[in-house]
């Protein structure tokens, strides 16, 4: 049996630059090692914004994709460096 990933939604719809960005990062710290969040916005900046944010913070992008007139970027929550 294939152990499934939990996903959690974010819906940062008729959010500005950098608020996707933003919420994003607030609704990660919330969530365990491992979780896909997808994100779901208008604003086109999440689309390089997002994938760029993950590389500098240890998250996966799994998906970076237009759907109608919305954008979803799916990531993986990389783990915790509290090594303090």
């Amino acid at each position: 049996m294939s152990e499934e990933k939990e996903r959690e939604f974010l819906d940062a719809r008729s959010l500005l630059c950098p608020m996707p960005v933003i919420r994003a990062g607030e609704r990660i710290a919330e969530l365990e090692p491992g979780t896909e969040l997808e994100v779901r916005a208008s604003d086109p900046g999440v689309l390089h914004d997002i994938p760029a944010w993950c590389r500098v913070n240890g998250h996966t992008v799994l998906e970076a994709r237009e759907e109608g007139d919305e954008l979803v970027v799916v990531l993986r929550v990389g783990a915790d460096d509290d090594d303090a």
